[in-house]
């Protein structure tokens, strides 16, 4: 079978790389994020450009939040909350609340991945309309949820991030504005699957827990088994 992303290797997948400068990635017209600078994979923002016209005709309307991330951008959000700085879930400071390294980070990690483990570097990754569930629980929200749960596949789409249970036991917290482009993200994911590591996953504060948390398998990997290859 032919590679079309030969490009795809652990360190991409790590985020180690810029995406304005990668011939891969383009510039997120305005009109379709809450505001400049995003970036995505041209085939991930190519599939969402559809989507949203679909939505839209169908009185829908999506907005990218969040996109690309590379390793550095990661870092800063996850030492930021490390260090207390950014609040979780906009209360806890993170430092001063959990003493033990291995608590802080899994507390991060309910929401936030550790630099190098993000699916966001892969420029797939996109965050829709809100950050937190009761958004799209009730009113307009629940009427956005409900569209792209019955129409996102159509697109290439899908929820990583569905709630734990037995099926997904491990990993991030339930996010329902995060989706995933799956043609491209499903060869990140064999390439972390075939060759990341826990020892890998270093150069922030706290990645001395990674090991421990087993970071790769739990949440790199544990994901919605509708979003695997």
């Amino acid at each position: 079978m032919k590679n079309d992303h030969p490009y795809i290797d652990l360190a991409y997948v790590m985020g180690k790389f810029d995406p304005a400068k990668h011939s891969n990635f383009a510039l997120v017209d305005q009109k379709y994020a809450d505001r400049d600078g995003l970036y995505l994979h041209k085939e991930a923002y190519d599939a969402f450009v559809k989507m949203q016209v679909a939505a839209e005709q169908s009185g829908i309307q999506l907005q990218i939040r969040s996109a690309t991330r590379n390793f550095d951008y990661q870092k800063g959000i996850w030492e930021r909350k490390w260090n207390g700085v950014t609040k979780l879930e906009g209360t806890i400071n993170a430092q001063t609340h959990y003493q033990k390294g291995e608590e802080r980070a899994l507390a991060i990690l309910r929401y936030s991945s550790m630099p190098g483990t993000s699916r966001h570097h892969w420029g797939t990754d996109i965050d829709i309309n809100a950050f937190t569930n009761s958004y799209f629980e009730t009113g307009k929200g629940k009427a956005e949820y409900a569209w792209l749960r019955d129409h996102a596949a159509r697109y290439g789409f899908c929820q990583p991030y569905t709630a734990k249970g037995a099926s997904r036991p491990h990993g991030y917290e339930e996010e329902k504005w995060h989706w995933s482009y799956l043609p491209v993200a499903n060869v990140c994911t064999k390439v972390a699957q075939e060759k990341m590591e826990d020892i890998y996953v270093k150069g922030f504060l706290g990645s001395e827990h990674a090991s421990q948390i087993s970071v790769v398998k739990k949440y790199v990997l544990g994901i919605n088994t509708s979003c695997l290859p």
